[in-house]
């Protein structure tokens, strides 16, 4: 791959913005579990190996076991393996990565509003939307994994 601009050294206030979003998310009152699932599934989707291979070494340190996260990828036929709560937001992660497709459905937004709180919801969608901003940025700049 071609060396891109590194946005952080051409525009720091850009990422200090970016680093923002993270210092909220760190505060969130969603499990730092379901955080690493989001980022990870999000990351699949969008095809950000940065991002992979960074949240996956996270979720691992973070204790979470090697099966689910083979597995985030084909969560729906690995059901009991994940919760109910990580189900519905990896169905909220995907329908928010794949925006132009039918964004967040009515059916996946009313289990969420069921069986989280209101303001966990706003968290989750605010975690999907981060990783997603981050994974356009590690993409289009060509960001390189570090070993």
């Amino acid at each position: 791959m071609e060396k891109r601009i590194s946005i952080n050294a051409v525009d720091p206030q850009a990422f200090k913005a970016m680093f923002a979003l993270e210092g909220y998310l760190t505060k969130a009152e969603i499990s730092p579990t379901l955080k690493e699932l989001i980022k990870i599934r999000a990351s699949q989707i969008n095809g950000c190996a940065y991002c992979i291979a960074m949240h996956t070494k996270d979720a691992l340190e973070n204790g979470e076991s090697n099966q689910r996260i083979f597995l985030v990828s084909a969560w729906r036929e690995a059901t009991k393996f994940f919760t109910e709560e990580e189900q519905t937001a990896l169905a909220m992660t995907e329908e928010i990565t794949l925006v132009h497709q039918k964004g967040l459905s009515k059916e996946t937004y009313q289990k969420a509003v069921s069986i989280f709180t209101k303001s966990q919801v706003a968290q989750i969608i605010m975690a999907i939307v981060t990783i997603n901003a981050w994974n356009r940025i590690a993409v289009s700049t060509h960001q390189e994994i570090e070993a």
